[in-house]
This record gives structure tokens, C-alpha cells and sequence, in this order.
């Protein structure tokens, strides 16, 4: 949070902003980003430090709903005067003169930090995750691993680029960004990551516009090169959504092969088509999966396939901290037949001596090293060696939590 919050004056427009935008994503159920993005259009006049309290304001109260709600001795649904309890609290812990507006009025200050000191002591409240969130993770990791886990996961994500080596290199693009007063810096150990020093909006910029770079997280980006990629290979990433890794593999093939990018939905697709453009990329076909078809023709063909598959998403609830209001318990079992079915399926894809990549999002082992374990007893997983794999926690790196396993199909 920017430290600016600290000495600030609260100013109405922007107070009533974040609290419409709390009745929808709590109330409405709506996608928290969706709408930050609706409510930072709402008034032309607002600057960058205005639009930064509306967008970091309303995720931190979303973030931290449960503590909140418990401080505030309120339940949902919330009404709007709820709403302004939650933002009081916010206020209050983090230090804001309350106005003398009537939506503060007997607001007790004194009470709430006694009450937060006192919730700080129980995981569940201090982390502000749903019960069985805290049971699972506690289940899965254990107590220690668990505590640090979810506390990494509620600080606020890094913004992270990664450069596309197709258009420019690390040192250009920083100069490039600079020009346009936003400073970056190289990450050790990621060949294509920059993390920016200070939060901006960068697809605003000239740079992005003309493809430079994307936006994505540093552990997501060592998906890509864990893949092993060659110039001239064919490619399918079979759960491609917007694409972010197939821009990658892209960029690590330097456009020559051929990728098959692949999805359940189409509107993912044109979202990447629009990035692949602005990428200049133009080694990747698109395929919308509405029957088995497509899958079933390319059996035994790529050199390499990646199933970056559907998760639980609890290694990145740190980018979206609305997901574990929304996430439910018989969501994760279902996910979990969901990653044993698309394993077994799309791994026929890979050719005798072609290699595989399973990735998830996900910190739970259930959902990861388990489910390689399960693939590797199954009809068309005795095909498979298992050669190595990386559990990512963000207690480790400071970025999202993720998972890598690379097999390699037997020649014949």
C-alpha cells in the first residue's frame, strides 16, 4: 500500500467508488478485476495516485473481508452502511483519519484494534481465508509450511513483465520504459523478467502497444522453459486460455515450428489472437475445442505438449483475492478429476521420444505431484518417465505459487 494512504484526506468521489465497487463483488458476485477496471473509467479528472486508492483500497477490503466483517460484527449479504463499516475498519488499521462524515459517526477506533490484535492470533482470521481453505492447505502442507504459505499470499503481487525477445531485449525495453517514467529492474535467475520498482499502469505505455512485452508472473514464466522448446518443433498447449505461455513458447521458438494452441473457450482465443498480433507472432493456430476431435487427430504427433491445467488457483490468491470468497470445497474435488481426465487425454498428443509439461497454479500436492504419481499408473501413463518436477511456494520466491512436471513419452 502506497504511503501516501497515511497522511492522506479521504475524498468522497473516490470513497463512494470503492464502495460501489464492494457491493458488487461481494453482493453481485462479480469478478473483483472486472470491476476496478468499470470503476477507474468512472471519472476522467482522476490522476494515477486517485485511480492507485480506488483499485488497492477496494482489493485490500476484498482481501481482507473476513477479518474485517469479524471486527465489524457484520455477516453478508452486506448492506451499503455494512460496506462503510468495512471501510472504516480499513481506515482504522491503517492509521487514516475518519472524516466527519456520517457514515463514520461512533465508528470505535480503540475497539477495533483491540478486537484486530485479538483475531491476529487465530490463522484463519489473521489470513482471512474461508475455513475449509485453512483446513485443506493445513492437511496438505502442514502447519508450518501452511502459516508462511498463506501469509505470502496475502501480500500485494509484484508487477512483473516478461520481455518478448521477438521485438526487443531486457536492456532496451528498460530504457524504452523509462522514457515513459516507469522504472524496471531484471530479475536473477529469470532470463526474461522485469520487476517494476513501483506500481504503474503499464498498458498505457508506448512499449506495450508495440509488443515488448507482456505482463506475467515470474514462476508462470519458467513454464515456458521448462517446456525445452526448439526452433522448427510442433507444439500444442492444450489449455491455452489468453495465452500467456504460448506467447512464450513463441518467442523461445523465434516464431520457426508450429503451435497449437488450444481451448474450451473461444473468447479466451481471440483474446490471444489480438496478442499474438501485437506479439509478432505468427507461428500459432488456433483450435476451440467443442468436441474431441481436434485431440483425437493429433495423437502422436508434437514434440512437446503443455497442460497448464484448470486448478484451484490457491498459489495465486495474492493476484486475485477475490477467488477464495468464490472458490467452493466440491469445486476442488471436481478440478481434481477434471486434471486426471485432461492428463490422460492430452498426453496422447506427445510422440514416442516427445516430452510433456502438467502445470497448476496451485500450491495443494493433491493437484500436483499426486496427480503425476496417479497419470504414471494408468494405460497411457506406463508410456511416460517421469524426469523432474518443481514445487514453487511463494514463501520461497516472493512470486505465485506453482507447480512443473516434465515427462518424457518412451520411444517405441
Amino acid at each position: 500500500m502506497h504511503a501516501y494512504l497515511f497522511f492522506m484526506r479521504l475524498h468522497r468521489n473516490l470513497c463512494f467508488a470503492t464502495i460501489d465497487g464492494l457491493m458488487q463483488i461481494f453482493n453481485e458476485g462479480e469478478y473483483a478485476d472486472k470491476v476496478i477496471q468499470k470503476l477507474l473509467k468512472r471519472d476522467k479528472r482522476w490522476g494515477s495516485r486517485d485511480r492507485a486508492f480506488v483499485a488497492e483500497t477496494t482489493y485490500d477490503i476484498v482481501r481482507w473481508k473476513r477479518l474485517y466483517a469479524k471486527i465489524a460484527n457484520i455477516k453478508q449479504p452486506f448492506n451499503r452502511d455494512d460496506a462503510w463499516r468495512l471501510f472504516a475498519v480499513w481506515a482504522t488499521l491503517k492509521g487514516i483519519k475518519l472524516p466527519d462524515w456520517k457514515y463514520f459517526e461512533n465508528t470505535p477506533t480503540r475497539k477495533i484494534k483491540g478486537k484486530f490484535d485479538e483475531l491476529s492470533k487465530i490463522r484463519k482470521y489473521r489470513e482471512s481465508i474461508p475455513d475449509w481453505i485453512d483446513n485443506i492447505g493445513l492437511e496438505e502442507l502442514g502447519e508450518e509450511k501452511w502459516t508462511k504459505e498463506i501469509a505470502m499470499q496475502n501480500k500485494q503481487a509484484d508487477v512483473i513483465l516478461r520481455v518478448n525477445t521477438l521485438k526487443t531485449n531486457k536492456k532496451d525495453l528498460i530504457l524504452k520504459l523509462e522514457s515513459e517514467d516507469i522504472y524496471s529492474e531484471s530479475i536473477p535467475n529469470y532470463p526474461s523478467a522485469l520487476k517494476l520498482k513501483e506500481r504503474a499502469n503499464v498498458f498505457r505505455t508506448e512499449a506495450f502497444k508495440l509488443g515488448w512485452f507482456e505482463v506475467q508472473d515470474a514462476s508462470s514464466q519458467m513454464v515456458a522453459e521448462f517446456l525445452d522448446v526448439k526452433p522448427g518443433m510442433k507444439v500444442v498447449d492444450t489449455c491455452a486460455g489468453a495465452g500467456g505461455k504460448t506467447l512464450h513458447i513463441a518467442s523461445l521458438m523465434e516464431n520457426k515450428g508450429q503451435i497449437i494452441a488450444m481451448d474450451i473457450y473461444e473468447s479466451k482465443l481471440k483474446k490471444l489472437k489480438v496478442r499474438a498480433k501485437r506479439n509478432g507472432v505468427h507461428n500459432v493456430e488456433l483450435k476451440v475445442l467443442e468436441t474431441t476431435k481436434p485431440v483425437k487427430k493429433l495423437y502422436g504427433k508434437a514434440d512437446r505438449v503443455l497442460i497448464d491445467a484448470p486448478c484451484s488457483g490457491i498459489g495465486v490468491l495474492k493476484r486475485n483475492p477475490d477467488s477464495k470468497w468464490k472458490l467452493q470445497p466440491e469445486f476442488i474435488d471436481n478440478i481434481r478429476k477434471v486434471q486426471a481426465e485432461v492428463l490422460e487425454n492430452y498426453s496422447k498428443i506427445v510422440k514416442p521420444g516427445g516430452k510433456l509439461v502438467y502445470a497448476t497454479c496451485s500450491v495443494l500436492p493433491s493437484e500436483n505431484q499426486e496427480q503425476v504419481k496417479r497419470f504414471l499408473t494408468t494405460e497411457i501413463g506406463k508410456s511416460f518417465t517421469f524426469v523432474k518436477d518443481v514445487k514453487i511456494l511463494a514463501q520461497d520466491t516472493g512470486f505465485d505459487g506453482f507447480y512443473m512436471a516434465l515427462l518424457e513419452r518412451k520411444e517405441i
